[in-house]
């Protein structure tokens, strides 16, 4: 039986990055609720084997679309299969983002800019598209994935915690304009979550990812379903009367100070 809230029956879903990490996760989830998904990433392969793990598992309909969201034309392309093959959006998860660490002093300005066309633009294009069909129907819900480095910015990460910022802001405002047309927009901000892709950068930056869980209340790193958990329920019904938040999932506040 699905909770109350979260069934997600007639809907249609796009999961930008949809292939792997915190993306699949949020697909698989949003299909085991009942809605047909549509994951978008470069890898062509990524996709079908994520497809085909979704489908089998749940019986929903999940088609890959080979998107580079960097791209607003090939976004807009992307929506309009969906259109064409669906006849309507009803979620979209703005979940592209990535960074390479390094030091300020040696981040150059293709880098920043870079930095900026993952974290922001891609939301933006993404939000853009999907506009007309959602306030036509006069609903959807749209959830962007930021980061803790919006909140509390991060060394080494000086564009993307900028770009993770301004992202936040985006959805506070897009949120503002568009929930009279009946449209919710909401984030969430990750911390440390144990993805292939985020230990592997991690590990070759020397980041101690075993110090850094040890700060932490719930002292260990999250797992994408627990990113994809509060990803669905912002985009359920579950979260009707919420929007324009930012959804901290990082395992609990760093606060110094004596307890026990």
């Amino acid at each position: 039986m699905t909770p109350d809230g979260y069934d997600l029956g007639r809907r249609t879903a796009i999961v930008t990055g949809g292939g792997e990490g915190i993306g699949a996760a949020t697909a698989l989830l949003l299909a085991r609720y009942g809605a047909d998904v549509v994951i978008a990433g470069r890898t062509e392969a990524t996709l079908v084997r994520t497809a085909k793990t979704i489908e089998g598992a749940t019986g929903r309909r999940c088609l890959g679309v080979p998107t580079d969201a960097r791209d607003e034309a090939q976004v807009q392309r992307l929506v309009a299969r969906v259109i064409d093959d669906f006849g309507r959006i009803d979620i979209l998860i703005n979940n592209v983002g990535w960074s390479i660490p390094g030091p300020l002093s040696k981040l150059d300005t293709p880098a920043w800019r870079e930095d900026f066309t993952l974290n922001v633009d891609t939301a933006y294009y993404g939000t853009r598209a999907v506009g007309p069909h959602m306030r036509a129907q006069r609903s959807g819900a749209i959830v962007n994935t930021s980061s803790v480095a919006g909140d509390n910015g991060v060394m080494g990460f000086a564009g993307y915690s900028a770009a993770k910022a301004a992202l936040q802001m985006f959805t506070r405002v897009a949120a503002a304009e568009w929930g009279p047309h009946g449209i919710r927009i909401n984030a969430v901000a990750p911390g440390l979550i144990a993805t292939e892709n985020a230990v592997r950068d991690m590990q070759a930056a020397g980041v101690d990812i075993d110090g850094i869980c040890a700060a932490m209340p719930i002292g260990r790193a999250g797992k994408p379903e627990e990113v994809a958990r509060a990803i669905v329920f912002l985009a359920s019904d579950a979260a009707s009367y919420i929007t324009g938040v930012t959804l901290p999932v990082t395992g609990g506040p760093s606060i110094g100070g004596a307890g026990g």
